[in-house]
Formats: structure tokens, C-alpha cells, sequence
């Protein structure tokens, strides 16, 4: 089936995908740069990259907006996961390029 043969709403709903799509690329790019400044004062302070205390409270602050949207907050928590692992290694990343010496990682599973 090519793209003339399908219905015109699907057509219409495609358009409003590659907005949102669009929209959550700018988002994110947003978000980094907010995060690179976290990552550099974090670097000038000699903290981790990681923050498990505001970790566990974003958890549940992101797993209660997530239920209250209609999303799996099990999704919602690995979406948060896949970005989150970006922003530490993006902060490793600015430590180790200032040659900044940080506290070490907390132990995730210990």
C-alpha cells in the first residue's frame, strides 16, 4: 500500500507525530543544556555525577505525573532512565575534561 492509498486521517495523525517528535527533540536539547551547567558546577564542586537522593524523588514525582497522564509509570521510569544515564555521562565527560577531582559514585547496588 503506498502513502496515496491510505486514509487522509492517518495522514493527518503521521503530521501530528512528526510534530511531537519534532517538539520532544527540542525538549530534550533544552534539557541537556540545563543539565551541561549542572554537570560543570558539579565538576567545580567535586560532586558525582550521581544524585541518588533527587534520583528516588523523581521516581515518584515522574511515576505519579506518568499515572495521572495515562502512561505506564514503568515506561515513564525507563524513559527517565535512558535520559538520566546520558546526563551522568555527559557530567563524567565535563569533570574528566576539567580534570576535576569528584567524590566517587555511590554504589547502586549495595
Amino acid at each position: 500500500m503506498s502513502d496515496a492509498d491510505l486514509p487522509e486521517e492517518i495522514h493527518r495523525l503521521r503530521d501530528s507525530i512528526d510534530n511531537v517528535d519534532a517538539a520532544l527533540m527540542h525538549l530534550l536539547a533544552e534539557r541537556f543544556k540545563f543539565t551541561r551547567r549542572v554537570g560543570e558546577l558539579k565538576a567545580e564542586a567535586g560532586l558525582p555525577a550521581a544524585d541518588l537522593d533527587r534520583e528516588a524523588a523523581q521516581i515518584a514525582r515522574l511515576g505519579t505525573i506518568a499515572q495521572a497522564s495515562g502512561l505506564d509509570p514503568a515506561f515513564a521510569e525507563q524513559f527517565r532512565e535512558f535520559i538520566v544515564s546520558e546526563v551522568k555521562r555527559q557530567h563524567r565527560t565535563i569533570a574528566d575534561a576539567r580534570g576535576a577531582v569528584t567524590a566517587p559514585e555511590p554504589d547502586l547496588y549495595a
